[in-house]
């Protein structure tokens, strides 16, 4: 069997182990694995009338390439936000120019994508992204090629599963910089406002904040009001004896009645580039007579090497998608829920948005934190 694989959308630490137990586990079964690199990119660009691009797209795995890989974070394969099923025009390869499906203003280039993998001589994809990457892995799914998905995103919101790669170590890396910051705020005694990733589920944010055991924290499912939160600042940090308080904040938050802050153009899945709520109410306390410290962790949070959980989900989830390939089961999605690894259809990935259980785990009149009750709770607090 002849396994192919590839990483889409944006990095965390744990791809690299990831790949590395797929390609350790289909060698000693006899089979082979073909790294894509750049992602759904690869798969677009390659151009098997150009040996360029077989080097450039296209890198067969062995036990020797990606022996160490597992030490470090990122992505050893390269990745990209390209979606192959809805392109510009200007981002067409030349070579493809006035070949693909137009809808609109976009080409669907999906049944070159299939071509390309029949040309490779896949078997079976094994695809490890987010909601994006796993709606194309479905598009893909349904055209009749086998893919299995491996669940990657730090915020930790893929539905049907209760963890995905790269959410331990998101979170640890923002409890060490708010706890990092605190020597900043108390000596300057001013108010910090850390802002982290999560563009429409606040886990993230609400789990470093509840670790670290910061005075507010804010998160796209509960819009806030700016007096309100201006007053809770106020007394936290008046009743702080080194007289500073901190606040974090997901990228998603948002005041009510107000818009969730959006730069720039929309990428291939239609998501534009989020950031900046938190300097907005930096900006507003301070007007408000408060003295601010802003800081964006972003993709910092992403960065270096996984820590022990992120590597042990990792393997475990390649060991199981590995399994699944070579028994040819696929249109699944490898999962844990409820404490145990199983699987979950790709296509029903996308009914649901996973978000916060706000009943059970924040407190909205006070903008805080609150495990209601942690018997029967599983470990991540989903």
């Amino acid at each position: 069997m002849r396994i192919g694989i590839l990483t889409g959308g944006g990095d965390v630490p744990g791809l690299n182990a990831c790949i590395k137990a797929v390609v350790y586990k289909t060698i000693d079964a006899g089979s082979e694995v073909i790294g894509i690199r750049r992602g759904w990119s690869g798969l677009l660009n390659y151009n098997p009338d150009d040996r360029t691009s077989n080097d450039r797209y296209i890198l067969p795995l062995n036990k020797i390439n990606t022996r160490t890989i597992d030490r470090t974070g990122g992505t050893f394969l390269h990745t990209s936000r390209t979606n192959p099923g809805k392109m510009k025009e200007s981002e067409v390869p030349a070579f493809l120019q006035g070949r693909g499906a137009k809808a609109g203003d976009k080409y669907d280039f999906t049944k070159h994508v299939l071509k390309n993998l029949e040309q490779l001589k896949l078997d079976v994809l094994i695809t490890i992204g987010g909601d994006d990457t796993l709606s194309y892995s479905f598009r893909l799914h349904k055209e009749g090629f086998p893919v299995v998905a491996i669940p990657k995103t730090m915020d930790n919101d893929v539905y049907g599963t209760d963890y995905c790669i790269g959410f331990s170590t998101a979170v640890t890396r923002s409890v060490s910089f708010i706890d990092a910051l605190r020597t900043v705020a108390g000596s300057h005694e001013r108010v910090a406002i850390v802002e982290l990733f999560g563009r429409y589920s606040g886990e993230t944010s609400l789990i470093s904040a509840y670790l670290s055991n910061v005075d507010r924290a804010l998160i796209p499912e509960v819009p806030f009001d700016m007096e309100k939160l201006a007053r809770f600042v106020r007394d936290d940090k008046k009743n702080n004896p080194s007289n500073y308080a901190i606040i974090t904040i997901s990228e998603g938050a948002k005041l009510i009645g107000g818009e969730v802050i959006e730069t720039g153009e929309p990428d291939a899945f239609g998501n534009k580039k989020l950031g900046g709520i938190g300097q907005l109410i930096g900006q507003m306390l301070q007007k408000m007579g408060l003295h601010i410290i802003y800081q964006q962790v972003a993709y910092l949070m992403r960065s270096g090497e996984p820590d022990a959980l992120d590597r042990m989900v990792a393997t475990s989830y390649a060991n199981l998608a590995t399994d699944l390939a070579l028994k040819k089961e696929s249109g699944l999605m490898v999962a844990l829920r409820d404490g145990k690894y199983t699987t979950f259809p790709i296509g029903n990935t996308k009914d649901h948005k996973k978000m916060v259980d706000v009943k059970e785990l924040y407190d909205s009149e006070n903008y805080r934190p609150r495990v209601a009750h942690v018997l029967g709770k599983p470990m991540f607090m989903y």
